[in-house]
């Protein structure tokens, strides 16, 4: 007698494993903090002072392209004559009989918020075409020596400028956008100067409403910009269109912008804390030359300011 067949047990399902959705972020939307997975960003004066002294190490390149801007700006921007100039000094005379029995402080300011308003001011009306050309030029160096010098590279001082200018294009393209986000900037500044000029907002609160209004449309700007300003340094990688540039700015302070705006907002505020620092004793003691030491100071800041933008940068990475 044959034994009874045993059924067959039915193969195990295979079973998918569960995946936990990934959380997504929109712009200008409400949503969860999302914390990024690479590590947190050094704090700003660290990078600061990171920057600095990396500029100090290869001061030799870095003072050349101070140098080269300098004297190109003086002879297409400013004029030979610029700086040693006595109309500080008329100024200067008059605010020390105007506050006779006040501090020094106050003339010291004022003379330094004269000079921050004459800051852009042009020889000619060409000056502001070559000032921006200028600008463009020696930022491209910059960009170009700073990454040859974090690679331990020793580049000729010469070569920033015949090797750094390639991407000239996709750069003017990216500074295009930049400029087209500070729109909202501006129209809010128009706006709330119109208002006030015109006694149009009479009232505390009438004021304080378009003051908000005005925050509104600066804090716009400023959180477009605060990605496309790294798109800068992206675009003069080799084969990086200005649209792959800006992609991948964006990408870079995805769900921590705000603590990258606080980190750029660090940069003006330590500038103007160090202008006032250096230039109160100059325009109080040496006006004649007070104007040409805040050129030069200005002309360094601009290096400076790059190395600083350079260093966030790469801890971005």
């Amino acid at each position: 007698m044959a034994a009874p067949r045993q059924k067959k047990k039915p193969a195990p399902k295979a079973t998918t494993p569960r995946l936990v959705a990934k959380p997504s972020y929109k712009s200008f939307r409400l949503s969860k903090r999302l914390r990024h997975s690479s590590k947190p960003l050094p704090k700003a004066r660290k990078m600061f002072s990171a920057a600095v002294r990396h500029l100090i190490e290869y001061k030799r390149l870095y003072a050349f392209i101070s140098l080269m801007y300098l004297l190109l700006t003086l002879l297409l921007v400013k004029g030979l004559g610029f700086g040693f100039n006595s109309e500080l000094t008329e100024v200067k005379t008059i605010l020390d009989e105007t506050f006779t029995d006040q501090s020094s402080f106050l003339t010291g300011a004022a003379l330094f918020g004269v000079l921050l308003g004459g800051a852009g001011a042009a020889a000619s009306e060409f000056s502001g075409i070559y000032q921006g050309i200028l600008f463009t030029l020696v930022s491209l160096a910059v960009i170009w020596a700073l990454r040859q010098t974090h690679a331990k590279q020793k580049p000729n001082v010469k070569d920033p400028f015949y090797k750094g200018m390639y991407p000239l294009i996709p750069f003017i393209l990216v500074v295009f956008v930049i400029l087209l986000q500070l729109l909202p900037l501006v129209i809010g500044n128009l706006l709330y100067t119109i208002v006030l000029t015109n006694g149009l907002a009479v009232t505390g609160v009438e004021q304080v409403v378009w003051a908000i209004l005005f925050g509104l449309f600066a804090l716009l700007s400023v959180y477009m910009i605060s990605s496309s300003l790294f798109a800068l340094y992206i675009v003069t990688l080799p084969d990086v269109t200005p649209l792959q540039a800006l992609r991948s700015a964006r990408e870079l302070v995805r769900h921590r912008r705000l603590m990258i705006i606080r980190k750029l907002l660090f940069l003006p505020f330590v500038f103007l804390l160090l202008a006032i620092l250096l230039m109160l004793p100059v325009i109080l003691y040496a006006t004649v030359i007070a104007e040409f030491v805040f050129f030069v100071l200005s002309i360094i800041s601009v290096v400076v300011g790059h190395a600083y933008m350079y260093e966030l940068y790469r801890k971005l990475l």
